[in-house]
């Protein structure tokens, strides 16, 4: 890590310790992985080329100093590294926003949805912040699914993304079922691939514990659903299954 962050205390500023971040990020830039980065992206992402254990390490060290700040102190600094567009720069606001899931309440859920609005623009960011953040939000206060629902009707291609993602983590412990199913339906046509991978995927991880249930619905609508994210909600069923909801 940098010197610098041996003069931080918390008194420093937010343009300090934001500061303080990308230096050490920028210390770490590597053009050749900032080059390989890209081919993971359709769209363009702007990114330091840094490995993510190094960036979760560089998180991690940052937030033992911050995290006796109050939260909405803390996600202020999210909020500024959000900004910035940096992939890197998004993940380690991820997780100094879900370092704080214990302190979550429910007037949390619009400063994340203007984050997933107004900032996230490729697909790690939004993976990354809904399965971890909005996730856990949405355990702890599952009435807040019905904006997971109205999310599918937005013209912004993260929030759709962002409604099925946000149940990966809860749907894989089989939480959610009848939710998950609503969801899919609602993005059942959708014309985006990012929308239909992401709503294929959340599928499939319900399947682990309601295999029957989610191939009933796969094979029900297998002749409206695009194969792509056919072929994802059935990726981890039996080779019988497979067959049989890929048949035309």
């Amino acid at each position: 890590m940098a010197d610098l962050k041996f003069k931080f205390t918390k008194k420093k500023n937010m343009s300090s310790i934001i500061e303080i971040v990308r230096h050490d990020l920028s210390e770490n830039r590597n053009e050749q992985l900032q080059k390989s980065t890209q081919h993971f992206f359709r769209e363009g992402v702007k990114c330091y080329g840094i490995k993510s254990t190094t960036v979760g390490s560089i998180g991690k060290e940052h937030f033992k100093t911050i995290k006796g700040l109050p939260k909405a102190e803390i996600f202020g600094l999210c909020d500024e590294l959000w900004k910035s567009g940096y992939i890197e720069e998004s993940i380690i606001a991820c997780d100094w926003s879900y370092n704080l899931n214990k302190t979550f309440e429910p007037s949390d859920f619009k400063i994340f949805e203007e984050w997933i609005d107004g900032s996230v623009n490729n697909w790690a960011s939004c993976d990354t912040f809904c399965n971890h953040t909005v996730g856990k939000f949405i355990e702890m206060y599952p009435r807040y699914l019905t904006e997971l629902k109205r999310w599918t009707q937005s013209q912004n291609r993260w929030m759709r993304r962002a409604s099925a993602v946000s149940l990966i983590i809860p749907g894989r412990q089989g939480k959610f079922l009848k939710d998950i199913l609503e969801i899919a339906g609602l993005l059942l046509l959708d014309q985006d691939d990012m929308v239909r991978k992401g709503y294929g995927w959340m599928l499939k991880v319900a399947s682990n514990k309601h295999q029957k249930d989610i191939f009933d619905y796969v094979f029900a609508n297998k002749a409206l659903m695009p194969r792509t994210a056919l072929r994802y909600a059935i990726e981890k069923m039996p080779a019988e299954l497979k067959s049989k909801a890929m048949e035309r």
